[in-house]
C-alpha cells in the first residue's frame, strides 16, 4: 500500500513553498515520490534530487513563464500546481480608537494583497493551465482560508482576497473540466505557529480585536475557538493537498474544503 496516493515521478509547482504550509506541502509531495519545484521569492532548506527550488515572483507574468520553462527543462511533464503564496496584513477598515493609524486599511496595503492573493493565482493558473489543457489531464489546488469562507475580524481583506480565490476555484472547475482539469479548494483555519505568525502579525491581529496578544494567543487552542481544542497541524493540511493532487481524488473539483477542526462550525 505504499504506492496508495500514486505521485511517484509527477511533477507539481508549489509556489510559497519554502515556509509555512508550502515547505508542509513540499516536503509531503517529495515523500510520497512526486518531483516538486519551489516557486517562492526566498530559498528553501530542502535538500532532495527530486526537488528545485526557482527565484520567482509569482506576480509577474515573465517570471512565470521562466518558471514553466525551466520546470519543464528539468522534470518534463507538469502534473498539477498549488497556488500556496499569499500575505495577511490585518488592518480594520476604521480605527474609531485613532483614526487613519498604521492599523487602519491603507490603499497600498489594500492593493498589495490583492496582487500577491488574487493576481499572482491568476497568472500562475493561466501560465500552468495552458499546460494542463495540451496534455489533457491535470489539477490546479488553492490554498484559502477559513476566514474566506466566514469572514474574519480585522482581516476583511484577506478575507475578501480568499473569498475571490473560492470564486476562481468554482469557476475555472466548470471552465476546464472539459479538459479532464480538476481544480479545488483548500481552506485551512487556525494551525500551529510558523515563521508567519510573527510578533507583528499577532499585534496588529490583537488590535483589531481589541485584545491582548495573551488573549489571542489563548484562542488558539480553545474550544471556544475551535471544537476540536487545538490548533491544526501543517502536516494535516498537507495531507489533504496530496490526496487532491492525486487521482484518488478523481471526482473532486469545484470545491473548497475546510480543514479548520470544526472552527466554521463553531
Amino acid at each position: 500500500m505504499d504506492n496508495w496516493i500514486d505521485l511517484k515521478n509527477k511533477t507539481y509547482i508549489v509556489t510559497g513553498g519554502s515556509s509555512g504550509i508550502g515547505d508542509a506541502i513540499v516536503r509531503e509531495l517529495l515523500a510520497n515520490g512526486a518531483n516538486v519545484v519551489d516557486a517562492d521569492l526566498h530559498p528553501s532548506e530542502v535538500n532532495n534530487n527530486r526537488f528545485r527550488f526557482f527565484k520567482c515572483d509569482v506576480t509577474v507574468a515573465e517570471d512565470i513563464t521562466n518558471l514553466i520553462d525551466q520546470t519543464k527543462k528539468t522534470f518534463g511533464q507538469i502534473a498539477g500546481l498549488v497556488n500556496n503564496a499569499g500575505i495577511n496584513l490585518p488592518r480594520l477598515l476604521i480605527d474609531e480608537k485613532n483614526p487613519k493609524s498604521k492599523y487602519e486599511i491603507h490603499l497600498n496595503e489594500f492593493q498589495k494583497m490583492i496582487t500577491v492573493n488574487i493576481q499572482s493565482v491568476y497568472l500562475m493558473s493561466q501560465a500552468v493551465a495552458r499546460e494542463l489543457v495540451e496534455q489533457g489531464t491535470g489539477v490546479i489546488v488553492n490554498m484559502s482560508s477559513e476566514a474566506g469562507l466566514e469572514g474574519s475580524q480585522g482581516q476583511s481583506i484577506y478575507s475578501a482576497t480568499k473569498g475571490a480565490i473560492n470564486g476562481l476555484t468554482r469557476s475555472w472547475a466548470k471552465e476546464l473540466g472539459k479538459f479532464n482539469i480538476r481544480v479545488v479548494g483548500v481552506a485551512p483555519g487556525i494551525l500551529e505557529a510558523t515563521g508567519l505568525r510573527t510578533p507583528s502579525y499577532e499585534e496588529a491581529l490583537a488590535y483589531t480585536r481589541n485584545i491582548t496578544v495573551e488573549q489571542l494567543r489563548n484562542g488558539y487552542s480553545s474550544t471556544s475557538t475551535t471544537p476540536l481544542g487545538r490548533s491544526g497541524k501543517l502536516s494535516e493540511v498537507a495531507d489533504l493537498v496530496n490526496y487532491l493532487l492525486s487521482s484518488r481524488a478523481s471526482y473532486l473539483t469545484g470545491v473548497t474544503i475546510n480543514v479548520a477542526g470544526g472552527k466554521s462550525r463553531g
